[in-house]
Formats: C-alpha cells, structure tokens, sequence
C-alpha cells in the first residue's frame, strides 16, 4: 500500500466498504436494541420499586447476550471456514430483518420477556458474524493494509456501540419512543442487508469435500484450541486480545455506577464518561496506522499496555480528588463538571485509557489474521471470541469480588485493574519475546 494514500483510501473500495458498513450496521443495532431494553427495566422498576428484579434482570440480559458465544462460536468458525463467507454473512443479515421485526413487536408490547428472548438471538447472530467479519478481511486486504482495515473496523464498532448506546438509551424514553426505535432497528436491519449483498464473494480456501458440518461441539472446540496453539504467536494474541475485553468490560461496566455515586454526577453525566472513553478507543485504533507506517506492528502492544495502566492509575487519583472537592454531594451536571479541573481530568483519564486501548487491541487482531493459515482462520478466530466471552464473564465476577465481597470502591477497582494489567500483560511479554523486541526496534526507527 502507498502509505502517502493514507488509510482512508479503503473506504473507496468494495472490497472493504460494503462489509465496514455491515458490521458498523450490524453493532449498531446490538447496541440499540441492547441499551433500549436495560432503560425500560430500569424504568419500569422505578415505578414498581423493585430493583432486586432490575438487578436480576439486567445480568441476566448481558448474560444471554454473551451466552450464544459459548455455544455457538465453534460451529461458527467451521462454517465461515468451510463456506462462501460473503454468502453466509448475506443470510446472516437477512436473518437480522427478522430478528428485529420480533424486537419492533417486543417493544410494542413492552414484554420484556421477549425482549429478552431477541436479545439472546442477537447474541447469536453476532456470535456467527464475529469469526465471518475477521476471516474475511484477510482474504480481501493485502498484507500491507491489513493494519488499516482492522483500524477502520475497530473505530465503526466502538463509534457505534457509542451511538447505539446514546440513542437507544434516550429515544425509548421519548413518546412514542419504543415504537420509533423498533421502526429504526428494522430500517437498520435492511440497510445493512442492502450493504451485505454487496460484499464481494470470498469463496473457501479448504477443498469441497471438506464440508462436514461438526456434531460434538466439545470435540471440535479442543481441535479449533489445538489449531490456534499450534502458533505461539497467535495463541498469546488470543489471551491478550480476551484480556483487553475484560479490561475494557470493567471500565465500561462501572463508569454508570463510578458516575453517580462517587463523582455525584447528574446521569447525563454517564453519557459523557462512556463518550469519552469509546471515543478514545475510536481515536487510538485510527493512530495505529499512522504510528506503524501501515505495518502491522507489535511493538504499539508494550505502549498501550503502559498507557492503559498509566491513564487508570492517574483516574484512581484525578477521581479521588474530585470526591473530596464535591464532598457536599451535590448533584453536578455535565457543564459544571467539565468546568471544574478535577472533572476535566477524570474526562482525559478516560480518553487517554481508550486511546491506549485502541493501540494496544488493533496490531492484536491484525497479527492474528496475518499469521494464521487462511483454511483455518476462521476457527482460530471462534477459539478467540469464546475465550474472550470468558474473560469478560471473569471482569464481572472480578467486580463483584472486589466491590461486594472486599467492599473496595470504584476507584480502588481501578486502580487494582491497572496493576493487573501490566502483571498479566508482563507474562504474556516474558512467554513471547516479539512484543518486546519489536517495541525496541520501533523506538528506534522513530
């Protein structure tokens, strides 16, 4: 690739736009659907005073949305290794329109038990898209701007996770709103149809008579792990790409609750926070290409490991200092709080942790397509979503430990993750040498 193209260039291409578009689409609706659901729980409990059943419900929701990819990721490695993957993303896609009539319907009845049931078939979906939308990129992209698509998707999945987010939180709340937001998830189904349909055709690489579709979900799991260790390389990208995942999973589960009642924050505030640290991710995936001049880069992994511990060491204190500011506990609206120093540190904290957490996961997920062979990529990449489904069920009992059971605050939560870390993310420097080495000749190449 001309790197003086600059990255941007692959939006020009229908090889790459039509499945950028898919997924950002496809993320988009996850999140809205997702968001609207948790909003009218929370409404409804307020009204009814039960937030024993809130709390229950809202687990069980982000329990059935990560549930499909333990059950259903094998299968669908094998499928995306074994199949036309344009054409399966196309049936996937339209399966998607159908999906979310039943979830205009659900949020016309305002039956959250089948909001629930729409939200674990998107957990599907997206578990049977997620090997499909990384596999094919490969097979699409050349080797020297595989950095940047991966840097492109990155952005639209965080972008959109932050406008579905904002938008299905504030539009379901609106008159009319579940009937708005269930005409919009069907409009947003279709037109990422549209864009699937055309995605150019990405045939597989293995031979017909391969095709044997695996009945032991068990048995293949343990071939598809034996594939993704067969690469040393690619096996502690795997652990480093699920512990981003817990990582980010803490921060943007806590940042609600970290708002509220340890800032004293007005809820808009939330908006704010979650913005600022999903913006950052956005941001530090699009530096990725530009710091690496277009290579896939292992050396960007040191720097935003010490960047994400950096950044949650200084919010532990920034936010420490802000509570003793505000110690009369009175309600602040975003406006005043950016206004405030104090407040406009916690803000950058977030912003930089994103950043550094989008140079740390692009070269991650860009090393494990370049270095595994393409009859099996797909299968490599199922191995890698379950194990990080794993880590992100292991993030929430790693908060509930620590704020329930050691009673620590949100703050010193942070300020534990930062130091887990650089431990966790040091091993995985120590077993596999290239991160480092590759950080030193980078440094001095610039």
């Amino acid at each position: 690739m001309d790197n003086n193209r600059g990255q941007f260039h692959l939006f020009t291409k229908r090889r790459f736009l039509p499945l950028f578009i898919t997924q950002f689409l496809g993320a988009l609706n996850d999140n809205l659907f997702k968001n609207a659901l948790l909003v009218i729980v929370v409404s409804t409990a307020i009204g009814a005073a039960d937030n024993n059943n809130t709390n229950f419900i809202t687990n069980l929701a982000a329990g059935l949305f990560i549930l499909p990819f333990f059950l259903f990721s094998t299968l669908a490695g094998h499928l995306a290794d074994h199949f036309d993957k344009a054409y399966l993303i196309r049936r996937i896609k339209f399966a998607e329109i159908v999906l979310m009539l039943m979830g205009f319907f659900s949020l016309w009845q305002e039956n959250i038990n089948l909001m629930l049931l729409v939200l674990f078939l998107l957990g599907v979906q997206s578990a049977f898209f997620g090997p499909l939308k990384y596999a094919i990129i490969p097979q699409h992209i050349s080797d020297n701007e595989l950095l940047a698509a991966n840097a492109q998707v990155g952005m639209g999945t965080f972008v959109s996770i932050l406008l579905g987010t904002l938008i299905g939180g504030w539009l379901v709340t609106e008159p009319q709103g579940p009937m708005q937001l269930g005409a919009l998830i069907v409009l947003v189904a279709i037109i990422g149809w549209l864009s699937s349909c055309q995605i150019p055709n990405a045939p597989s690489e293995k031979t017909p008579n391969a095709h044997r579709v695996p009945f032991n979900p068990i048995r293949e799991t343990a071939v598809n792990y034996r594939l993704a260790k067969h690469n040393k390389t690619v096996f502690y990208c795997i652990f480093s790409c699920s512990w981003f995942w817990l990582y980010g999973a803490c921060f943007l589960t806590q940042v609600p609750n970290f708002s509220v009642s340890i800032l004293g924050g007005d809820p808009k505030l939330i908006s704010v926070l979650l913005g600022a640290f999903i913006i950052g991710v956005a941001m530090g995936s699009l530096c990725c290409n530009r710091l690496s001049r277009g290579q896939v880069e292992p050396g960007l992994v040191p720097i935003g490991v010490l960047g994400l511990s950096l950044f949650a060491i200084d919010l532990y204190f920034s936010s420490t200092a802000y509570a003793a500011i505000n110690s009369s506990r009175d309600t602040v609206l975003p406006l005043a709080f950016l206004s405030m120093s104090a407040g406009l540190r916690v803000v950058v904290d977030l912003l930089f942790i994103g950043i550094f957490g989008g140079l740390f996961i692009v070269p991650i997920y860009a090393m494990i397509q370049r270095n595994t062979d393409g009859i099996t990529r797909a299968r490599v990449i199922s191995v890698n979503n379950i194990f990080s489904a794993l880590f992100m069920v292991s993030g929430s009992l790693l908060g509930m430990f620590f704020l329930s059971y050691l009673g620590w605050s949100i703050p010193q939560f942070f300020l534990i993750l930062a130091f887990l870390n650089l431990i966790f993310m040091g091993t995985i420097f120590y077993l596999e040498p290239v991160f480092v080495r590759r950080f030193k000749r980078w440094a001095n190449l610039n």
